[in-house]
């Protein structure tokens, strides 16, 4: 569904964030990059988002090549930004519009759905995580975990192809994270691609199906199975993701 290959990307030109760094991304699938802070976890996901542009090196996107260029045409940018969402680390910069209806409405409304289709998979979607006494609150009177669930129903009322989080279970309690991991499970059942950036190594290999580790000098240092990424302790120190 996307595919990068040999991608490299720098902050300010100068800070290398991901050096000839090649994933795929399959249908189905759910792919955990791990790896410590500030080895390119976040900045992958957002090349996968087409939110950045890698400074070298190729990105498809369901076998199309997708560049700065290419998403500069209406069309094709719209169809890529229904078939692919992409929820933040932090709620705070994706929960913006006064009321959690007007929040979840939004991506619909400006894909041009009608008014009607809006509002009956606002409804559905609110239903499904359990949050339908929150719409008409606004963000500043949500919780953490609350603003957590918001972005994710926002993303979700896509219906996606791929779901892209940075760090899903950052704000959730132990019974919403279970719940998360559940709707996953759930989702990548029925096709979609989930891609989770996370250091978390608890429960990996009962949430994911394939690893990829991203070592400190933002390289690729594995591409494998969670059961076989965690019983290589020498992976994981190399990682850094243990001690």
């Amino acid at each position: 569904m996307l595919s990068c290959t040999d991608v490299s990307y720098a902050y300010a030109d100068r800070f290398c964030a991901l050096d000839q760094v090649s994933v795929d991304v399959v249908a189905g699938q759910r792919l955990a990059l791990l790896g410590a802070n500030g080895c390119g976890k976040t900045t992958l996901l957002k090349v996968l988002a087409g939110l950045v542009f890698p400074a070298s090196g190729t990105l498809t996107a369901f076998g199309q090549p997708l560049t700065e260029q290419a998403l500069e045409d209406a069309g094709l940018s719209a169809a890529f930004r229904a078939r692919v969402g992409f929820c933040f680390q932090n709620p705070d910069v994706q929960v913006f519009s006064p009321t959690v209806r007007d929040e979840v409405a939004f991506g619909p409304l400006q894909l041009g759905l009608t008014a009607e289709e809006t509002a009956t998979r606002t409804t559905d979607v609110l239903r499904l995580l359990g949050i339908e006494d929150l719409v008409d609150r606004t963000p500043f009177e949500l919780s953490g975990g609350q603003k957590k669930k918001v972005a994710i129903a926002s993303v979700l009322v896509m219906n996606p192809q791929v779901l892209l989080f940075d760090e899903p279970g950052a704000s959730l309690d132990p019974r919403s994270r279970a719940w998360l991991d559940d709707l996953l499970a759930t989702l990548s059942a029925s096709g979609t691609a989930v891609v989770a950036a996370t250091h978390d190594l608890d429960r990996l290999d009962q949430v994911v199906d394939r690893v990829v580790v991203l070592g400190e000098d933002h390289r690729i240092l594995a591409d494998t199975t969670p059961d076989e990424a965690l019983a290589d302790r020498d992976l994981l120190l190399a990682a850094n993701l243990v001690a």
